[in-house]
């Protein structure tokens, strides 16, 4: 299934211009010279830098022009083509690649000190007992706690090669306790792929929150389950997935489709066309799918749910998509810094671009939330825009659009009122999960003998931590009445205890339950039934 690669002159001539420039040396005591035609653009850019470096009034470095002149570069081609620093590279190709080098340890900065969250299952960490609210005092003897607290040296000294070790000493304030431990670091996964569970009898969920190295193995992993549990329905939740590798949604994809069908159409510069076919037998090529989207799906989240729309093969709920339907291609820099330069178009298997009209205006591009709030499509689907012009047919007739991402077919508004917009906001923040920390500091005994099934299905969120939220969210302070959101503030709390003592599967349980687009499926299905 893997497309072919093929070189495309931009990105050629980016990568010579720029690739040159890095490796040049500078003489600060004469203009730039040598080999380089004084008639080429390039030339020019060189000798800039090496004037700006030799006679410029403050102190600057090549590396730090370099980085600003590429990304300024970049900037002026497109909203997705970027570049990517020597120090953000790691933690970009680690979310990508699916898994890290550690110990597997969630944490806070708290009260100047590294709280840990919860140890993943299965790690290192986990193996050898660290649990949440331990304090991690040092690593290989260097303090990790006061001003030496921060995620900084996190990363520096308790992350590292595989297989070495590092030796922590960790508080354990339950017990006053003082131990520690030698941690072999490991392959810690993260994984792409959630769920993979029933909700109702024959039908199952899974949520795929990236397209990773991993995420075909991962999906694959889990619609076994779902086919030893004889599932005829598949809810596939695609919200808030920003895309990926494009590769693992044709992974995906193929599961759903018969071998021989068109998947995408990639189209370049020079108009070369390459379409993908499904080229093996699926898992799940003849039950019922529903898939789920909204304003923050994109990319290779859209080539999924478009391939799924024209082959009449599912039901796509929610909102309009994003609309991102441009490929990048990464091109690696000597230094660690990377350039992802777009490359192609990408086209659903009817013919349609997803990609939305953009200009010199990138940031109103990539704030098109803002437009479709005030011009009411987040509430009614009549008000989505669908020009004629930019219509297609799916294989059985049905009206499709291009120009602007994935319209549902059965349309789920999003209630915009303030409070609610608020409280969401700071659940994303993270300051949610923060409170739910601190309250959880105090009354971790008590929830020792609760097991997940009980919590799930008994526990109720005491007024108590409502109050803390709402005082160390300011709330009250700022005079916003959040009277109508408590049983939504109850909920997100409830969610986010769950995490913290039993894990994301206990969270998931507890978010798809109180989740209207889920709710909207099922009484879809059971109307079909």
């Amino acid at each position: 299934m893997r497309k072919p690669a093929y070189i495309n002159p931009l990105m050629l001539a980016v990568a010579l211009a720029i690739g040159m420039l890095l490796g040049t040396v500078f003489n600060f005591n004469s203009k730039a010279s040598g080999w380089w035609s004084p008639q080429e653009p390039s030339a020019k850019l060189l000798q800039l830098i090496d004037y700006i470096e030799s006679d410029y009034v403050d102190a600057v470095t090549a590396d730090s022009i370099v980085d600003l002149a590429v990304g300024r570069l970049l900037e002026q081609l497109d909203p997705h083509s970027a570049y990517i620093s020597n120090d953000q590279y790691q933690a970009v190709a680690e979310d990508m690649r699916g898994d890290f080098v550690g110990v597997g340890i969630n944490f806070y900065i708290y009260r100047d000190t590294i709280a840990v969250i919860r140890s993943m299952e299965n790690s290192p960490a986990h193996t050898v007992g660290i649990t949440s609210g331990d304090r991690i005092l040092s690593a290989n003897g260097r303090a990790l706690f006061g001003v030496h607290a921060d995620r900084d040296s996190v990363a520096q000294w308790i992350r590292g090669p595989i297989t070495t070790t590092v030796d922590l000493k960790i508080l354990r304030p339950s017990n006053d306790s003082i131990f520690e431990v030698s941690i072999a670091r490991e392959h810690i996964p993260l994984p792409s792929v959630e769920g993979g569970h029933a909700l109702t009898p024959g039908v199952g969920y899974i949520k795929i929150n990236r397209f990773t190295e991993t995420t075909g193995r991962e999906f694959t992993q889990r619609l076994k389950l779902l086919a030893a549990e004889q599932t005829s329905t598949l809810i596939l939740d695609l919200r808030d997935n920003p895309g990926g590798y494009v590769d693992s949604a044709l992974e995906v994809l193929d599961h759903f489709l018969p071998s021989g069908t068109l998947l995408l159409t990639t189209k370049n510069k020079q108009g070369r066309i390459r379409n993908t076919y499904a080229d093996q037998t699926g898992l799940f090529e003849q039950g019922a799918i529903y898939v789920l989207l909204n304003e923050q799906s994109a990319s290779a989240a859209e080539i999924v749910a478009g391939a799924l729309q024209d082959h009449d093969r599912a039901l796509i709920v929610g909102r309009r998509s994003f609309g991102k339907g441009l490929v990048q291609r990464e091109m690696g820099f000597g230094d660690g810094s990377a350039v992802r330069l777009t490359v192609a178009r990408y086209y659903t298997p009817s013919g349609r671009s997803i990609q939305r009209p953009y200009g010199q205006d990138h940031q109103a591009y990539l704030d098109d939330f803002d437009a479709r709030v005030a011009r009411g499509e987040m509430q009614d689907a009549s008000q989505i825009p669908q020009a004629d012009s930019l219509m297609f047919t799916t294989a059985q007739g049905n009206k499709v659009y291009g120009g602007g991402g994935i319209t549902p077919d059965i349309f789920a508004p999003l209630d915009i009122g303030m409070q609610e917009q608020t409280l969401r906001y700071l659940n994303r923040s993270g300051l949610m999960s923060y409170v739910v920390f601190d309250y959880l500091e105090k009354q971790r005994p008590a929830f020792q003998a609760i097991n997940q099934k009980d919590f799930i299905e008994q526990y109720i969120t005491s007024p108590e931590l409502i109050d803390k939220f709402l005082e160390d969210s300011r709330l009250k302070e700022a005079g916003l009445s959040m009277k109508d959101q408590e049983a939504s503030m109850a909920s997100l709390l409830k969610i986010q205890m769950a995490e913290q003592l039993y894990g994301p599967d206990a969270a998931l349980i507890l978010l798809i339950g109180e989740d209207p687009m889920t709710a909207l499926v099922l009484a879809h299905e059971n109307n079909r039934k």
